[in-house]
């Protein structure tokens, strides 16, 4: 090796990272044993800050800028140097660049349901999970602090501990911003808003900015879910009649992809227990009358589908014609009757009330 080889690898004249890894923090200049030149170029890019670190010791901090390092570009240095006098060329130190961009899509879940109090449900467990946003505002704190001698931080190295610190405050939060659990769906950006201002201020400790928590889904345990539905179901079918007979026809297509016995003995359990239902409904509406009498107690069976319907009293029979279940070919029987006759014949006086079909 020659001369100038050698004093061309003992100084170093330009210091700068172009990063392309994109999860890089902070990265140390690798100097390998070498010295910095006086009056060597240093380059600072946008979103990144340059820290020189003597003897173990933050000196000097630089934020973007083309620099010739001098005594003017580096007073704290040139004072731990004590080069008041004179600037002493080579000088050894650490460069670390500190990214300063803002990393993005960081997730964040809750690994267990956690326990949160509601106003609807009293106690109840819940799932979320997300995204967030982070970004470097301290690099003397985050060097202190997190980073060390880390001469190639990743954030993956930090992503668990961001990650429990959010979890931890979040159950606080949410309890805190009393929103109820059946709120919370129409109200993601609000609350994601309102975690990140209050979780926010624990991530300077670490000399990190949190610019967002991102709510992607807050999810509530299988059967409370299930119990939602049927609240849904309940409030779509109206009274308790309507209900009554909702839940029956559940049963009932239940039971045609089912078990045989078993889903005919649930079949009748739920049949006996809507009755009991029923009874007790009637019996609590005190105000409501009871129906009237029929007009007519003579009751008919149907043919619908080749198959036999009823008997009906003379009241639904009229129903069942206005809405065009019966029609005047429907064939129609009630006792004393020797063969079924045609509902036009032997019902005449009830289609007059019934207007003929549009046109």
């Amino acid at each position: 090796m020659g001369l100038f080889d050698w004093i061309g690898g003992q100084f170093i004249d330009v210091i700068e990272w172009l990063d392309d890894s994109h999860d890089t923090m902070v990265y140390r200049f690798p100097r390998q044993g070498n010295e910095i030149k006086y009056g060597a170029k240093l380059t600072v890019r946008e979103s990144q800050v340059a820290v020189f670190v003597n003897e173990g010791e933050i000196a000097d901090v630089l934020g973007p800028g083309i620099y010739e390092l001098e005594t003017k570009n580096l007073p704290i240095m040139t004072s731990l140097q004590h080069w008041s006098h004179g600037f002493n060329s080579p000088f050894k130190a650490e460069v670390y660049f500190f990214n300063t961009k803002r990393f993005t899509n960081l997730k964040w879940g809750t690994k267990n349901p956690i326990m949160v109090r509601d106003p609807e449900f009293s106690m109840v467990r819940l799932r979320a999970f997300g995204t967030y946003e982070i970004r470097i505002i301290d690099p003397k704190v985050f060097m202190k602090e997190i980073v060390g001698t880390d001469g190639n931080f990743m954030i993956d190295e930090i992503d668990e501990q961001l990650k429990n610190l959010i979890l931890s405050k979040f159950t606080k939060v949410l309890g805190e911003s009393k929103i109820p659990v059946l709120d919370l769906a129409s109200n993601y950006e609000n609350f994601s808003e309102y975690v990140t201002k209050h979780i926010a201020p624990y991530f300077k400790e670490y000399g990190l900015e949190l610019t967002k928590v991102i709510i992607e889904n807050i999810s509530l345990p299988e059967n409370v879910e299930k119990a939602l539905d049927r609240r849904t179901s309940r409030e779509v079918t109206g009274n308790l009649d309507d209900n009554l007979k909702y839940q029956a026809g559940e049963a009932l297509g239940n039971a045609t992809g089912g078990s045989g016995i078993g889903d005919i003995m649930g079949m009748g359990m739920g049949f006996s227990l809507g009755q009991e239902m029923f009874g007790q409904g009637k019996r609590v509406e005190k105000d409501t009358p009871p129906p009237l009498p029929s007009r007519d107690e003579t009751m008919y069976h149907i043919a619908v589908d080749n198959l036999s319907e009823g008997p009906y009293d003379t009241r639904t029979i009229q129903e069942f014609i206005d809405k065009g279940k019966i029609k005047r070919d429907s064939l129609v029987w009630t006792k004393g009757m020797k063969n079924w006759e045609k509902a036009g014949d032997k019902l005449s006086n009830l289609f007059e009330n019934t207007p003929p079909p549009l046109p």
